[in-house]
């Protein structure tokens, strides 16, 4: 058994069960992929992936559990090149954050430039997705750090910290009627055309059951999973938006009105998520510390004690 043999069998299972685009993720050839990968099955006389001619089908019971040691592997070899890296070249290295567009775009800046400022050597990879994309980067370790709403703090591989507290408003046209409601109601916004967050995330589904449970229904006529999207359509006079607080800027939004709706939402959370089997470099401690600053190193290493005790 070689450790190539199980990347490859790990990057076609990440791949989709596609030979052609794990050998082109890995830079090398689709025949040089399925002859180690055979090589392999032949080692352990079981087979990994159910096959149909020489297209890859499916998984076997007993490929799911090496598939699964297979990823473990690959995340220990990058903790041992992350161990190397730290105590020979402190201050350089990739940090990859997976997070959601608002917390990109609304929340991350200030954070990201003085990441920059104090890690220059330092690289950044910023990925977009819901927060359940956000979360399967960071558990399958293709990010080193995910940011996102409640769902995240639910994955039983990650150490999540609450970083913040938020809640939502209402945007409109200047000058809409509904300006002049008060105190807003449920009732008055499902009266209009609404623009909200896609229903996939889960601050959207906080919102959808408030309604629900209200005996309300709100007549959702777009959803998007940016902000700057709902406000284009909004200022557009599609309907009316219904997105984070943060993501309401005075000097750009200047067309649109604000309408606090504090009142008829619980508070979401986001919280800041690492897997808890990683190497923790010294600007990974930075970052989180400047994205939540109620977190010092000691703070995350005795968080980083209670869920894995052993170590």
């Amino acid at each position: 058994m070689k450790l190539h043999q199980l990347k490859y069998v790990h990057e076609v299972a990440r791949q989709g069960l596609s030979i052609s685009a794990a050998a082109e993720a890995l830079h090398t050839s689709q025949p040089g992929v399925s002859k180690q990968i055979q090589l392999l099955e032949d080692e352990l006389n079981l087979q990994i992936f159910q096959r149909n001619g020489k297209r890859l089908t499916g998984i076997t019971e007993p490929g799911k559990h090496i598939i699964k040691l297979a990823a473990t592997v690959m995340l220990e070899m990058q903790n041992i090149k992350r161990v190397g890296d730290e105590f020979s070249k402190v201050e350089t290295g990739v940090l990859s954050i997976a997070t959601t567009h608002t917390q990109a775009r609304y929340k991350l800046p200030a954070a990201i430039k003085q990441f920059m400022d104090t890690y220059p050597h330092v690289k950044l990879n910023i990925h977009q997705g819901n927060p359940t994309q956000v979360t399967s980067m960071v558990a399958k370790g293709e990010a080193d750090i995910g940011i996102a709403t409640e769902s995240i703090s639910q994955e039983g591989q990650l150490l999540c910290l609450p970083c913040y507290e938020w809640n939502r408003s209402v945007v409109v046209p200047k000058g809409h009627r509904l300006e002049k409601a008060s105190p807003l109601t449920l009732a008055a916004i499902a009266s209009y055309p609404l623009i909200t967050y896609d229903f996939a995330f889960t601050g959207s589904t906080i919102v959808s059951k408030v309604f629900h449970e209200a005996g309300v229904m709100p007549n959702v006529v777009l959803t998007a999973i940016d902000a700057d999207v709902i406000k284009t359509y909004v200022n557009l006079g599609l309907g009316i938006g219904l997105v984070a607080n943060m993501a309401y800027d005075e000097n750009r939004d200047k067309e649109l009105t604000r309408l606090d709706c504090s009142h008829l939402f619980p508070q979401s959370t986001t919280f800041l998520g690492v897997r808890k089997d990683t190497f923790m470099r010294g600007y990974l401690y930075g970052f989180i510390s400047m994205i939540a600053p109620s977190y010092d190193r000691k703070a995350i290493d005795d968080a980083f004690k209670i869920t894995r005790p052993n170590h």
